[in-house]
């Protein structure tokens, strides 16, 4: 008889009408750092961090190696949570235009949108109307008040807090004990909703503050790593401790999940909310902290659209579904985390919502996939500061095809060409040298706009930043880029 045969008499003897069980719904955990760079892992190339769980997640699941987030905090969690691009939201940056003083640029901005609109239906109510229990501990950033807060959106269980990492304040008002680490508090919290709900789907959300300024660690992990020689523009012990104390979190919730038999049926996902707070000092930029790490190869840091501010960790693993030690070097973005998710989930996509992302389940999944888009795009209209007189962007839109990426420069419209595959530092500007080139992802880039109806930053008359308001403004916006650093 033929290995089937048995497999096929008993399914011939099953009740008529019965179907096998679909296989159950994956638990779904998605943990971000703040401001960790793209070569602050072990797994991505640093000789100096130690991340040995994000090394074994990397291992055990597949790396995208061309995955982009935003310069900055906010808007990658507006597009997160909606899957839908800035001008869809109107989240570009944190906080309001006068953060920084333009009042000497050629363009006004574009007025920033700092509460997430009311009307656009979110990820954890996506997973939640599928029957998902939703949690989120950390930091939300996208309204600190009432409706706005993630309690109300779609999340069963939210605690807020960022800001500080040592004495931290919580919302709502959460005891804990004196002198705790912020991440060691976010992950007791996440590990404890774990425990209640590992008899249903969970999707589990846990935004960290770390690695973000202020840089405060335990001492015991600063100790450490004092006595480590520093290697390849790594060597912040502070720094290396709070990058520790994120990898310690993953570590509990993976050994969480092996201890409770769930890992075989929860899509894990690492990832960073922008780029590393580094690489500014070959841009001349004058960041008053100085470069906290390095992103090289690639260029610049955080608050800026190259590589270095905008370039992610990303690391995803399903066993059994998804393969392990692999890699992709699709370019994929922000706004495909919400349908890829809604996809794992089995979860209708919210109607009447344009969504801009696509599943990367399939491309996870299978190393010959390919997607069905053949771009993505960022669009900044706004400015964001430095040190006096420095910027680590002006307004700058882009559009990345392939291996080429073109970025338009709205104050003068220049024009920028990149090959990443053959100069990933974005070096050699080819804009010139290959005009047919550029003008077609020009015209692209142009077409993209023109459909989402993209807001462009206007001419400054001066009249709407008179000098005694602009003074003022500057030095609100340094007080507040202290407290926050975006």
């Amino acid at each position: 008889m033929r290995p089937l045969a048995p497999l096929l008499l008993l399914l011939a003897a099953l009740p008529a009408g019965f179907a096998a069980p679909a296989p159950a719904r994956p638990n779904i955990v998605f943990i971000l750092a703040d401001d960790l760079g793209y070569t602050d892992l072990g797994v991505q190339g640093s000789r100096y961090y130690e991340t040995p769980h994000l090394d074994r997640l990397a291992a055990q699941g597949t790396r995208l190696m061309n995955h982009h987030h935003h310069q900055n905090c906010a808007p990658t969690r507006a597009a997160l949570m909606t899957g839908q691009y800035a001008p869809r939201t109107g989240v570009y940056t944190v906080g309001g235009i006068d953060r920084f003083d333009w009042s000497s640029r050629p363009l006004r901005p574009v007025d920033n949108v700092t509460n997430l609109p009311l009307d656009r239906v979110l990820l954890p109510q996506v997973l939640k109307g599928a029957g998902y229990a939703t949690a989120m501990f950390g930091k939300w950033h996208l309204g600190q008040r009432g409706e706005y807060l993630p309690g109300s959106r779609g999340f069963d269980e939210a605690i807020v807090s960022n800001g500080r990492h040592f004495d931290f304040e919580t919302e709502p008002a959460t005891p804990y004990p004196k002198g705790q680490y912020l991440a060691d508090f976010l992950t007791d919290r996440a590990v404890d909703f774990i425990r209640r709900h590992r008899d249903r789907p969970f999707f589990l959300y846990l935004p960290h503050f770390g690695v973000h300024a202020p840089y405060e660690a335990k001492p015991e992990l600063v100790a450490r790593f004092r006595a480590k020689p520093a290697a390849g523009g790594h060597g912040n012990p502070v720094y290396a401790a709070m990058i520790a104390s994120v990898d310690e979190s993953v570590g509990r919730v993976m050994a969480l999940l092996d201890e409770l038999r769930l890992a075989d049926n929860t899509l894990l996902i690492f990832a960073s909310d922008n780029g590393g707070v580094g690489g500014y000092a070959r841009e001349k930029v004058r960041n008053e902290r100085g470069d906290v790490t390095d992103n090289a190869p690639l260029r610049s840091g955080k608050g800026s659209l190259y590589e270095g501010g905008t370039r992610v960790p990303f690391l995803a693993r399903w066993p059994g579904r998804i393969p392990a030690g692999q890699t992709r070097d699709v370019a994929t973005i922000h706004v495909d985390l919400l349908p890829t998710l809604a996809a794992a989930a089995g979860a209708p996509l919210p109607a009447g919502q344009v969504l801009d992302g696509e599943n990367l389940l399939p491309l996870l999944r299978d190393p010959g996939a390919r997607l069905a888009r053949t771009a993505i795009f960022q669009h900044f209209p706004g400015y964001l500061g430095a040190g006096a007189g420095s910027w680590r962007t002006t307004p700058v839109s882009l559009i990345h095809e392939g291996d080429w990426k073109l970025m338009e420069f709205l104050e003068d419209g220049r024009l920028e060409l990149y090959n990443l595959r053959e100069d990933v530092g974005e070096r050699v500007n080819l804009a010139s040298a290959q005009p047919e080139r550029a003008r077609a992802l020009h015209a692209r880039l142009v077409a993209w706009r023109r459909e989402l109806n993209a807001p462009m930053p206007t001419p400054n008359a001066g009249a709407s930043a008179p000098a005694e308001k602009a003074a003022k403004a500057g030095k609100a916006g340094k007080r507040k880029a202290k407290a926050d650093g975006n």
